[in-house]
């Protein structure tokens, strides 16, 4: 079987990886269209629960997969200068770099051929295989070029983003939210290696145009950000990668599959990274899509069915979780008069698929605390 993979991200690489490992004879190729060393963000998190997928299907795997990872067993919410921990919650965080090198050292050693600088804007150039996989990202030109087969949908979200690195080191994953005459900022910080911190910031549309970060450039927005979370970065410089300010699209195909080709990772659905689940379920799609073509590797359209039987609900709960993570975010401001306790525990539950008895049994000190707040009788 010859099967070419468009996108070289974390879950066309993974992809690549299981098949070429369980059929040395096949011929898989990935199409990449940046240089091998290149990538844009920072470092990527994943939840506990996030990762024990991994260790279930190739516990060998899992452990080269998070050897070099940074791990930590809480978060924190920080409001009004008070900072909440949230134990219960472990993380193993990498950069992002350093996640797609594992991965092409993982590719290579069982025989994928990593294809770099080809940039795929004709279907022709590699539709002569017996699979295509798509998951060339949220933005695929690909899913474009056939958005009547596929029916893609996309929901512009409205709050505007910045993502940005800095030195100071979050040993937790941290959320911070900071009120200024403008309105209010949120910062998403956490560290990834031994020397940087993702530290992305989140705000509404009417406080960006009322601190001008709409007409100011990269520098500019550096040194209002750093100045707004001056007591968060003690010192430290944020750092710019294309840190451009943009806005959330969500993206949905009402079908998955076309011909020979089958959408995967982000190119498929995209998860908003306020749940942190965007690199989980493209490596998760490619256990079920690899998965199938073990079981009906003669017969795509067995390989399809298995595919969206496996995953389609899921995806379909993530997103919906995803959804509303990002309404709470949106109207955050409707929070902010809660006391930090009560703000920490409304966030924990924004999604409605975490109770009071999971927070219980994850955090007891933080439900003490909330309960001594509102009484006992909490549902």
């Amino acid at each position: 079987m010859v099967i070419n993979v468009v996108g070289g991200g974390p879950g066309g690489l993974f992809f690549s990886y299981l098949v070429k490992k369980r059929f040395p004879q096949w011929t898989v190729r990935v199409f990449e269209q940046n240089e091998a060393g290149a990538t844009y963000g920072w470092g990527v998190v994943f939840s506990e629960v996030a990762l024990s997928f991994l260790r279930k299907s190739d516990p060998d795997f899992f452990e080269r997969f998070t050897a070099g990872h940074v791990h930590s067993d809480h978060m924190e919410i920080v409001h009004r200068g008070v900072h909440v921990p949230i134990h219960g919650n472990r993380f193993s965080r990498v950069a992002r770099i350093a996640l797609l090198q594992f991965l092409h050292q993982e590719c290579r050693s069982v025989g994928v051929e990593l294809l770099f600088n080809i940039r795929i804007d004709e279907m022709s150039t590699v539709r002569q295989a017996d699979l295509v996989v798509i998951a060339d990202g949220v933005n695929s030109r690909i899913r474009e070029q056939f958005e009547g087969a596929f029916k893609p949908t996309f929901v512009h979200r409205r709050n505007k983003f910045a993502w940005y690195g800095t030195t100071k080191l979050f040993p937790a994953v941290a959320l911070i939210f900071r009120e200024t005459e403008f309105g209010t900022l949120i910062a998403h910080a956490y560290q990834f290696s031994d020397s940087t911190s993702t530290f992305l910031i989140e705000t509404d549309p009417e406080t960006w145009k009322r601190a001008r970060l709409n007409e100011k450039d990269d520098v500019a927005s550096r040194e209002f950000c750093e100045r707004v979370f001056a007591d968060d970065l003690e010192g430290h410089e944020l750092m710019s990668n294309k840190s451009i300010w943009f806005e959330a699209v969500t993206v949905k195909n009402e079908k998955w599959h076309h011909g020979n080709m089958v959408l995967l990772g982000d190119a498929l659905r995209s998860v908003h990274f306020s749940l942190g689940s965007g690199t989980r379920m493209a490596m998760e799609d490619s256990i079920a899509l690899y998965e199938g073509l073990c079981a009906h590797s003669t017969s795509l359209k067995g390989v399809f069915e298995h595919f969206e039987t496996i995953r389609r609900p899921a995806s379909d709960r993530f997103q919906d979780a995803a959804a509303k993570s990002l309404d709470w975010y949106e109207n955050v401001s409707d929070k902010l008069h809660l006391d930090p306790i009560s703000f920490t525990y409304d966030y924990m539950r924004r999604t409605g698929r975490v109770t009071h008895e999971d927070l219980r049994e994850r955090d007891p000190e933080l439900i003490r605390q909330y309960e001594a707040l509102h009484g006992e009788s909490v549902s």
